[in-house]
């Protein structure tokens, strides 16, 4: 059976930030296997009635629904956000931060659900998150979704404070961090609240602008640093659960998110102690 992540690997890098309920119903099977259920899931974006289990499991063979409780459970405690941050503060000195990107993703949401509007350039239904990136492109953090009728710019100073947040729990210093952003996130009260974190922030010039006076300087050649965020999009998109959205739950989507975000991690960090 295809695995994303080996049951060894699971049980290292995941399993200890699983919480473990202190009374009730204790699983008789390793919630490495339960994990690796969810992970094929996320890959595969195959639907929860279709999953596997019979070949997913060493031992006692769990309901689908079973294991779909676990995964909701753990996504409405924030489970696989804790494991992220807790990924990223361990393997912080192996992220290339002499420069970062923010960039503003809509996810088609076949389903409807929280936080999903029609969006017209994509003439479908969709949900709009901001992703932080470093300068390899790998995810670093995700903003609460929104929906996809609204523009990059809404409530920015609340999704902005939302991306830094992450950083600031996996003890990643916010002082002289150095973003691109595109022409869309061109706006003064964003300038101003990057500025009171310490965060230099690279913004192109939006042409919609231009009768507005603005004097802030931006450095085109650094800029071409920002198109690393279209390889962080292409790896996101291999996960079939992250590439469209059947979640109708903001949790569950961001629960999918943040667990591709720690295998994309783990491989990277994996494959950095391999080379030394």
């Amino acid at each position: 059976m295809y695995e994303v992540l080996s049951k060894y690997t699971i049980e290292m890098e995941i399993v200890p930030y699983i919480s473990i309920g202190q009374r009730g119903f204790k699983s008789k099977v390793p919630f490495c296997e339960i994990i690796n259920c969810i992970l094929y899931k996320l890959k595969t974006g195959v639907q929860w009635h279709l999953l596997p289990v019979k070949h997913l499991f060493s031992g006692l063979t769990l309901h689908y629904k079973t294991v779909f409780g676990y995964y909701r459970k753990w996504c409405k405690e924030g489970v696989f956000k804790d494991c992220w941050v807790q990924l990223l503060k361990k393997n912080r000195s192996q992220l290339d931060l002499s420069s970062g990107a923010i960039d503003g993703s809509h996810t088609p949401a076949l389903k409807g659900g929280e936080a999903v509007g029609y969006q017209g350039r994509k003439k479908r239904r969709t949900t709009n998150a901001l992703y932080l990136t470093d300068r390899q492109g790998l995810p670093l953090a995700m903003s609460v979704p929104v929906c996809g009728h609204h523009h990059d710019l809404f409530d920015i100073e609340t999704h902005f404070q939302e991306l830094t947040s992450t950083l600031k729990q996996a003890d990643i210093a916010l002082n002289g961090l150095f973003l691109n952003l595109d022409s869309g996130f061109d706006a003064e009260n964003l300038r101003t609240k990057s500025e009171s974190m310490g965060i230099i922030v690279n913004i192109a010039h939006n042409k919609r602008n231009s009768g507005v006076y603005n004097d802030h300087y931006f450095d085109q050649e650094l800029y071409k640093e920002r198109y690393a965020i279209e390889r962080t999009n292409a790896w996101l998109d291999s996960f079939r659960s992250v590439l469209n959205r059947f979640d109708t739950t903001i949790t569950s989507w961001m629960g999918f998110n943040y667990l591709a975000f720690c295998v994309i991690g783990i491989n990277k960090f994996t494959k950095y102690k391999k080379s030394r």
